[in-house]
């Protein structure tokens, strides 16, 4: 990949060889003309990059069938057309928005009834019951490329699809010269799992609406659909309530290690929100309880089982704190939060925790969360939550957050055979907060040590023993941050482990193969450096070396793990 060179001497008309248009007039030929003969003259000087190969893609696809002579090259006048829906065209605009800064092509996008590549790319809103919700069909012939999805997720599941079959330069924010091929052939995909997300956690260290949009990118990238964003905790408080407004301007005003905390303003989630629609990424919000409260009894003490304001908490051990169960205030306030938090997200799910709350037990901690099922069930939404919320009674549509370690989960199994579905999420494999190695800057061990193949050897269909398939919904890698600090740090632990766990999450079980992901996954550290992304470069993965076609990737340069005098240890617990 080279920069672009400065404009040299003129081209010689016709020298572009037979793909050169003919000419107005022997002497005269159109500008258009000699931008085609210039462009075919730049290319064929280029040293080509490794080409890219339908079954490079991650997460793997459902069915490839690859056809090298149909290879296509992206033409300068290529333009993008799509299905004369408003859905499909944002999609257009979308592809054309991730192509035209590493191309410098302008791709204009326009609609048409019946969209056809005709040398470009076509975008079809076409019924397709085989390809289910979520599913696309790819086809690169020498004549252009074409979609086809019954929707719009469909349709931009295909364009990342697409984003990564062309040259890693592709990732450029600048324009490269670069021949932009795309391997002939099709492709037809659909998920395994509804549901398929990541957590970031900005309770314990808060991240500004900038770096949440930049992680939404990231699930994009990966046909990731929700992210669940971890609001509240002992640490802070990160969304305004207007019926209980010292929660964030209070509670909102403290962080792990003694830093200035921050909050979203109703305006914020509403952008972070709509900016995951765009991308098709359902966000689901987290208020968490019982426990994990300290925040929101400093500012609100009248929530507290003794009425009194706890001092901020900016460490990070667990199972301390809890709104009092045996007041009507709790479920007043309760109600005002949830409400309006439903309000503000357009998804289907509210998530309520239910973890570590050690001081709430027995029939007093199931008569909370029973309560604080109905009271989700009361806004229109779907409760979520960890699985200790398992014993309590079942709600219609009750999901179950599963991060345990061992597989036999008895209580789990049971909630399951009432009714309950399960989000995959075990701290052992799907934790990447925790380590890759003895040696990694930032992050915990307590679930032990989560290189990438761990992150991907387990199955999801199968992993709680007896609970069937049918009962899964999906997969859910979470990001807690008590040591994660800066947008560096959250993507150095979220890649190379994210696309593991997007795989088990969208491709078909009998494609699941170690050695082959490692394979496909190694093309991806020179889009992640072309594009400026922290990384952690794995030994484990094949990474391209220099000189061989593509950028080498470097380890980012993280500080080293805090110490006494810097921030807190923390805990071997689950945040």
């Amino acid at each position: 990949m080279s920069t672009i060179p400065s404009p040299g001497p003129a081209a010689t008309p016709g020298a572009a060889g037979p793909a050169a248009a003919v000419p107005l007039s022997a002497h005269e030929p159109d500008a258009a003309t000699l931008a085609r003969a210039a462009e075919q003259t730049a290319s064929e000087l280029l040293a080509p990059s490794a080409p890219a190969r339908l079954t490079d893609v991650v997460p793997a696809p459902q069915r490839v069938e690859p056809n090298p002579s149909e290879e296509w090259r992206l033409p300068a006048d290529a333009v993008v057309v799509a299905s004369a829906d408003p859905a499909a065209l944002a999609v257009a605009e979308q592809l054309a928005e991730l192509l035209r800064p590493a191309t410098g092509y302008p791709l204009p996008v326009s609609d048409a009834t019946r969209p056809a590549p005709a040398s470009g790319i076509a975008l079809v809103l076409a019924a397709e019951d085989s390809l289910g919700a979520e599913g696309y069909r790819l086809d690169v012939t020498r004549v252009g490329v074409t979609i086809t999805a019954p929707t719009a997720a469909g349709l931009f599941h295909g364009v990342q699809t697409l984003r990564q079959l062309l040259p890693p330069a592709i990732e450029s924010p600048i324009p490269v010269a670069e021949r932009w091929v795309l391997p002939g052939g099709s492709i037809v995909d659909e998920p395994r799992f509804p549901y398929r997300g990541a957590m970031l956690d900005v309770a314990r260290h808060f991240f500004a609406v900038e770096d949440v949009l930049r992680v939404v990118d990231h699930l994009a990238r990966y046909k990731l659909n929700h992210l669940h964003l971890h609001l509240t905790d002992d640490q802070g408080w990160r969304i305004s309530v207007d019926s209980w407004p010292r929660l964030a301007t209070v509670g909102g005003a403290t962080e792990v290690g003694d830093g200035p905390g921050g909050w979203y303003t109703a305006a914020d989630y509403r952008r972070i929100v709509r900016y995951a629609a765009q991308r098709h990424i359902t966000v689901v919000p987290e208020i968490d309880l019982p426990g994990h409260t300290n925040a929101a009894l400093v500012a609100y003490p009248e929530l507290a089982p003794d009425k009194v304001a706890p001092p901020p908490y900016t460490g990070t051990e667990v199972g301390f704190s809890y709104v009092d169960p045996s007041d009507e205030r709790t479920y007043a306030f309760i109600a005002d939060v949830l409400g309006e938090v439903a309000a503000l997200t357009p998804g289907p799910w509210l998530h309520i925790g239910g973890d570590e709350a050690f001081k709430v037990k027995g029939e007093v901690y199931t008569g909370f969360v029973e309560r604080a099922q109905r009271i989700v069930a009361d806004t229109g939404k779907t409760v979520v939550g960890w699985h200790q919320l398992a014993p309590a009674a079942h709600v219609d549509g009750r999901v179950l957050q599963w991060w345990g370690t061992n597989g036999d989960d008895p209580t789990t199994l049971d909630a399951v055979r009432r009714g309950a579905r399960v989000i995959l999420s075990p701290g052992n494999h799907a934790y990447l907060d925790m380590k890759y190695d003895p040696d990694t800057p930032v992050g915990q061990d307590w679930a032990g040590l989560i290189d990438v193949r761990r992150a991907y050897d387990w199955d999801p269909g199968s992993h709680v023993t007896d609970v069937p398939e049918a009962a899964v919904l999906g997969v859910e890698a979470p990001l807690w941050t008590e040591s994660v600090t800066s947008l560096a740090e959250i993507e150095f632990m979220l890649l190379p482990r994210l696309p593991a766990i997007a795989e088990l999450g969208w491709s078909p079980r009998a494609t699941h193969d170690w050695a082959g992901f490692r394979d496909r996954l190694a093309g991806h550290g020179p889009r992640w450096a072309t594009a400026g992304i922290a990384f952690h470069r794995s030994p484990e993965v094949p990474w391209p070396v220099e000189g061989a076609g593509s950028t080498q990737p470097s380890r980012p340069q993280l500080p080293t793990q805090p110490g006494p005098d810097d921030a807190p240890v923390p805990s071997t617990d689950k945040p």
